[in-house]
């Protein structure tokens, strides 16, 4: 008996009070309301940029997809992913965004676990689709400029494939928290969903880490390989051509956009799979509520500056743009989308890789063939000189 009360008060000790051990141990449930560590005006301060943010990357997306539809020239090949870019980051704006404004507004998750699960998956997914985007859109540009498999080039198949490659990935990935592996939960200022990297349980680490490997370092590795590919291929015939004044200025303009693509990718999410990596890693870390929700923030502002630099730094976007607004009508003369209209075979090239793909269309043709054994290298020239006196046709263009 004097050892069951020596025990007793031993647990005591250790615990508190009787009357206090199940306030303890009851957690506190976050579609209840606000958290009482967080200062109301932070939920009003990200209410409001979450309203800007939203209304922006909608207005954005929308206006790609209406200039597509609007006007055919622009559906072609490598334009499709760059419109199914701007559909994910029109869905993740529309579902996160609009929820995530609302809560805010609100202070907490006021719309129930059922919604929790729902913008969790939603956001996820969706962002996930516009990584991977973004990944397709490298390669389909170090495969149209770089041509690995020589006579082969972009179709309406092979860009379907990517969207197909894109849409079942990013589901196959974002899926098994709502089956049991992982799940979708209450991020720690209580107003957003996302996977629940605080978990212990080993299953859910190894979620988080597949999660990490195929959905942030896979594609950001196929990115950094296809521009990294496509400049070194500029950069080649730059060299061989020997005119380093002006060889080299299609090289640098490539390399500007190229640094200005992967500074984007890791701006947006770099710090969500950070956050991500380190509290599963530690999860009894303590960080402040708000400095948790930032990178979450920072994935969600991708939707506002992808349109800005995939899109509306595109020339021949930027010119049908300009005559949907100017309202003279649903087409436009190919002469006005590109100024070299009159160079055959070269415009159907610009016409089909965009921007980037144009400045290496101005390569001198003569270097096209770098890579052949020096008994092709007199029959290239022979073709080079009757170059300028008969049109070329598409498949005489430069396979940069």
């Amino acid at each position: 008996m004097s050892s069951a009360v020596s025990m007793d008060a031993f647990l005591s000790s250790v615990n508190g009070s009787h009357t206090d051990a199940p306030e303890v141990a009851t957690p506190r449930d976050p579609f209840a309301g606000p958290l009482d560590s967080v200062a109301p005006w932070n939920y009003t301060l990200i209410a409001c940029l979450m309203f800007a943010v939203t209304s922006l990357s909608l207005a954005e997306n929308s206006t790609v997809m209406i200039v597509t539809y609007k006007f055919k020239q622009l559906r072609q090949p490598l334009n499709y992913i760059i419109v199914n870019l701007s559909v994910a980051d029109f869905c993740l704006s529309l579902v996160g965004g609009t929820i995530s404004f609302l809560t805010n507004a609100r202070g907490y998750f006021f719309l129930g676990r059922w919604a929790c699960v729902l913008e969790g998956f939603a956001v996820t997914f969706f962002g996930i689709v516009a990584l991977w985007s973004l990944a397709i859109l490298a390669f389909e540009r170090f495969f149209v400029i770089c041509r690995p498999l020589k006579n082969v080039r972009l179709g309406v198949k092979h860009a379907a494939l990517g969207l197909l490659f894109v849409w079942t990935f990013s589901f196959v990935c974002t899926i098994p928290p709502v089956l049991g592996w992982n799940s979708y939960t209450v991020s720690k200022i209580g107003t957003t969903c996302e996977p629940n990297w605080y978990s212990r349980d080993y299953k859910d680490h190894t979620y988080i880490i597949t999660f990490f490997v195929t959905c942030f370092i896979l594609p950001l590795g196929v990115i950094t390989v296809s521009y990294g590919k496509l400049m070194q291929k500029l950069r080649k015939v730059s060299n061989a051509h020997g005119k380093l004044g002006n060889a080299r200025k299609p090289d640098q303009a490539v390399a500007r956009m190229v640094i200005v693509m992967i500074i984007a990718y890791m701006v947006g999410w770099t710090p969500y799979a950070a956050f991500s990596i380190l509290v599963t890693v530690d999860p009894t870390i303590n960080i402040n509520p708000c400095l948790a929700a930032a990178p979450a923030f920072f994935a969600k502002t991708a939707a506002v500056y992808n349109p800005i630099i995939y899109v509306f730094m595109n020339k021949q976007f930027r010119k049908c743009l300009i005559q949907m607004f100017k309202g003279n009508g649903n087409s436009i003369d190919s002469s006005h989308l590109n100024p070299t209209s009159n160079k055959g075979a070269i415009t159907q090239t610009e016409c089909n890789l965009g921007e980037m793909s144009s400045i290496a269309t101005h390569v001198p043709m003569n270097m096209c063939n770098l890579e052949k054994t020096d008994e092709d290298e007199e029959q290239n020239q022979h073709e080079n000189r009757s170059s300028t006196e008969l049109p070329l046709s598409e498949s005489r263009v430069c396979p940069l």
